[in-house]
């Protein structure tokens, strides 16, 4: 005998709205069903505007039946409803009783229709009449508040979505987008954790609606889910790529089936599961490395599952099957010794390898102080690779020093600070690779003071031995920029090296400013006074003559600079600049960027930091670091002003051991000068340029010394980082460069050791499929695409080929103004020989258009090459840099790649 269905309150609510309207003065409801016994006897009801109370009971004979309809007309008002569930058939109940009961019959559930009440439903959608874990389950999970309503047509697939709501809490899944990521968000809550309750059928039946809707991914998942092993959905996942590609060990596939226990995938469920964990992480990854609030909990997240995933493969004995994961902490470190070793055993080509699969991992994004130190010390083995550099004087040794030494100098104040983790074979290859870096730049200083202590006998501005000297700084780099209507804004940003100029003059060119020099390829450099202090330096800047001063020699003298110039100048110094409550800048000074006098700011952060402990801890600068700089520059850019950016010293940090002191020598008059003899390590510089000593003065080239207590930096010696003084021309439109003048491309004043390993870099891990392109037409392949004429195929570069080729003018047909074939030749071979990828300001000047809005000839370009709309040319870093798919191009154009 079938056992009667269940039946609880909700479904005998349904059941008395429906009939009790149409039952006439019957009290006596028969329902073919057994009671839940956790739902209540006794209830009221609204029922047709009167409110019913009802009693149910559960009866299993005849006479029980019988007995309790006595009792309750007996003891029951006349409204008083009684409902009996039983499995007894109408046949024995007899018609005596039937004749009291509503519908004289017992009354059969249809639990479906049940549902379509519960849901206000017109109508209901077929299959979940067929589905009968569907029925019980949405009739089991409703909430006290009832099913919300949702619609004429009550479908499947709002009423799973409701009923995952209800039973799991999973919002997203029942509300939102329904895909793979929502799927992993899920598990990781405890509405996932919750899954493993449900019945069994209920579990099949979701799980097999969520694989319809997500993909085989979701196999895995519910999989898991149901086994109890949700928390860890998304850690198993990252560990199954070990045998979800096609060179799985059989260990590895043994030691990750344990971890999945009774899951076994089949097909390509693993693979799904596998790609849709990855992609979730690498998503999750990318917001993290915004640096957001959000962002912050995002990285969160991704460590959370990785740093598990870490701990089941050490548990299974996995980790050396994953070194090659993109994830885990633990292949993460063993990228990072894999790059120490072959930082050790050289040459950097090897180095270069090794850091591209450092950069691949996706916690490069999330620990970007790890992955930026492995560049540095790759950048560093190749400069210590290459030939060693000699400085044949003072002016070649300022100028290969902001153009390339400054660099290296930034990248060792990196790698002083190692790796964060501490790893003891990483830091040793850090520290072998600074410490060769460090004794040649150190022959570099050695070199240059040697050649300073000739040179400042008898240098001046008559005489200056091809150097730009610091005094010279306003007449010759800024007055040019004073002609016509321009009225520039100098800030002399006190104390910055080489190394911070290069920094921020990268930050600069990324928010919009053109850098401009009056040499082609060269930033603008100068040499300081000596000793290199701020009270000499900055006053021979500001004064346009070597002199000594304080801040009011330095007003007195700028303004009367610009007077013999026939312009009104105003020198603001650090009391001048701060406005009031709700004004970042002072009225006098916004009134003065307002009008059409030159202005000169002088800000100190960066001397300040020196004095104050700041600069040793940090690895860089930022715009953001330097107060008051991101102020000054945007109104310069509102009132159309040309800026430069100069410094009047640069400076070295303090690289000593802890614990050590100032050397004990006499004379001392600053931390890096004094009066006396010269030591090891020291210089003696006598002559004009020297303002202070009585004329002479005895200075370090070496960084280690020092003559006064511990502070995070010092300068006043006669290294190269100290006496280089950087000047960096910015323009906010390059309609106001001087006549003469030139366009600074990144690539001009980046060294080539720089940047080599981030063009070479692979880019994020989720790469686009390379688009084939269709057939060529018949008449592409017959008609040679270079003229007959040319001298030999290997003559013609590529670039040549391309514009030469059918394909090309038929492209050029759609694009009115185009440039001439040689114009897009020319960028064309110079994006090849630079790996693909350059910035718009190079490629505007190789196309002969320079500072004639590169945008609109990048688009010019991009609809001459991009081929049937595939991506040869794209933009890529905000439209900051170009970069070319060579394959694609060839491809596209029909050449051979070179």
């Amino acid at each position: 005998m079938v056992a009667p269905p269940e039946v609880n309150r909700r479904i005998v609510e349904s059941l008395l709205e429906a009939e009790l309207p149409h039952a006439g003065d019957r009290r006596l409801v028969l329902v073919h069903g057994r009671y839940d016994e956790s739902s209540p006897s006794e209830f009221a009801l609204r029922v047709g505007g009167r409110q019913r109370r009802v009693t149910v009971t559960d009866q299993r004979s005849v006479l029980g039946i019988v007995d309790a309809w006595r009792r309750h007309r007996v003891g029951a008002d006349t409204d008083d409803v009684l409902v009996v569930t039983t499995g007894v058939d109408d046949a024995q109940l007899g018609w005596n009783l039937r004749g009291h009961a509503v519908g004289r019959a017992t009354r059969t559930v249809d639990r479906a229709e049940i549902v379509k009440q519960r849901f206000g439903a017109v109508d209901i959608d077929p299959r979940i009449r067929r589905e009968r874990w569907l029925v019980d389950a949405l009739l089991a999970a409703e909430p006290a508040a009832g099913w919300r309503r949702s619609g004429p047509v009550l479908t499947r697939d709002t009423a799973v979505r409701a009923l995952i709501g209800a039973r799991v809490g999973g919002t997203e899944l029942a509300e939102g987008t329904l895909d793979a990521s929502s799927l992993l968000s899920w598990s990781r809550t405890a509405a996932g954790s919750a899954f493993a309750a449900l019945p069994e059928a209920e579990q099949a039946g979701l799980s097999s609606w969520l694989v319809e809707n997500v993909g085989a991914a979701a196999v895995v998942v519910m999989s898991l889910a149901a086994a109890g092993q949700a928390d860890d959905v998304m850690a198993l996942g990252v560990l199954a790529s070990a045998i979800a590609g096609p060179n799985a060990s059989t260990d590895a596939a043994l030691a990750i089936g344990g971890l999945l226990g009774r899951v076994r995938p089949r097909g390509n469920e693993l693979q799904a599961f596998v790609d849709a964990v990855e992609g979730v992480l690498d998503r999750w990854a990318g917001e993290a490395a915004t640096g957001t609030a959000t962002g912050q909990e995002t990285r969160r997240q991704v460590l959370d599952v990785v740093r598990r995933a870490d701990d089941l493969a050490v548990s299974a004995d996995l980790t050396a099957s994953l070194t090659a994961n993109r994830f885990l902490p633990s292949s993460f470190d063993a990228r990072l010794r894999d790059l120490a070793g072959a930082l050790a055993r050289g040459p950097h080509n090897a180095a270069d390898t090794a850091l591209r699969a450092v950069e691949e991992h996706a916690l490069a994004r999330l620990f970007p102080g790890r992955a930026a130190a492995a560049a540095t010390a790759v950048r560093l083995a190749r400069w210590i690779a290459e030939p060693e550099d000699d400085v044949e004087s003072v002016a070649s040794g300022v100028r290969n020093h902001l153009a390339d030494w400054a660099w290296v100098d930034r990248a060792l104040a990196l790698l002083w600070m190692g790796d964060s983790v501490h790893d003891p074979v990483v830091g040793q290859a850090y520290r072998s690779v600074h410490d060769a870096a460090r004794a040649r730049r150190d022959r570099l200083d050695e070199r240059f003071a040697k050649h300073l202590a000739v040179w400042t006998r008898h240098a001046s501005t008559q005489d200056t031995g091809g150097c730009l000297v610091i005094e010279d700084v306003l007449g010759q780099v800024v007055a040019p920029l004073a002609g016509g209507h321009r009225s520039p804004l100098m800030i002399v940003l006190d104390g910055m090296s080489g190394a911070v100029a290069t920094e921020l003059g990268e930050q600069l060119a990324a928010r919009g400013w053109e850098e401009v020099s009056p040499e082609a390829d060269t930033r603008v450099v100068a040499v300081a006074a000596i000793p290199s202090v701020t009270r000499v330096s900055r006053a021979s800047l500001l004064t346009a003559g070597l002199a000594s001063g304080d801040q009011s020699s330095e007003k007195s003298g700028f303004e009367a600079f610009w007077r013999r110039h026939r312009r009104t100048a105003s020198l603001f110094h650090k009391g001048e600049i701060g406005g009031h409550a709700g004004q970042r800048l002072s009225d006098d000074l916004v009134t003065a960027l307002a009008g059409d006098e030159i202005v000169g700011v002088v800000l100190n952060t960066v001397d300040d930091a020196l004095d104050h402990g700041r600069e040793g801890d940090r690895t860089g600068w930022r715009v953001g670091d330097v107060t008051y700089l991101a102020d000054l520059l945007d109104a310069a850019r509102a009132y159309a002003r040309p800026v430069v950016l100069a410094s009047d010293h640069g400076h070295v940090l303090e690289r000593t051991e802890p614990g050590s002191g100032p050397i004990d020598a006499p004379g001392v008059e600053s931390a890096r000068w004094r009066t006396g003899t010269p030591r090891e390590g020291e210089v003696s510089l006598t002559g004009p340029r020297v303002l202070d000593g009585g004329g002479s003065v005895v200075v370090p080239w070496r960084e280690d010394i020092r003559y006064t207590p511990r502070k995070a930096g010092y300068h006043g010696g006669a290294s190269l980082a100290e006496m280089a003084v950087p000047v960096l021309v910015l323009l906010p439109s390059v309609d106001l460069m001087p006549t003469g003048w030139h366009l600074l491309c990144p690539e001009a004043v980046t060294p080539a050791w720089w940047r080599r390993p981030v063009e070479a870099a692979t880019p994020a891990p989720a790469q686009r499929r390379r688009p084939q392109r269709a057939e060529p037409r018949a008449d592409e392949r017959s008609t040679p695409l270079f003229p007959v004429e040319t001298a030999s195929r290997d003559a013609e570069t590529l670039g040549r080929r391309v514009v030469a080729s059918k394909i090309y003018d038929a492209q050029k047909e759609y694009v009115p103004k185009a440039p001439k074939k040689p114009e897009v030749a020319a960028v064309i071979d110079m994006l090849a020989a630079a790996d693909g990828t350059r910035s718009l300001t190079s490629v505007a000047t190789a196309a002969g258009r320079s500072g004639r809005n590169p945008e609109f000839l990048v688009s010019t370009l991009q609809r001459l090459l991009n081929v049937e709309g595939y991506p040869v040319l794209s933009s890529v870093d905000g439209g900051r840099t170009l970069k070319l798919d060579l394959e694609l191009l060839c491809e596209q154009f029909g050449v051979e790649k070179p």
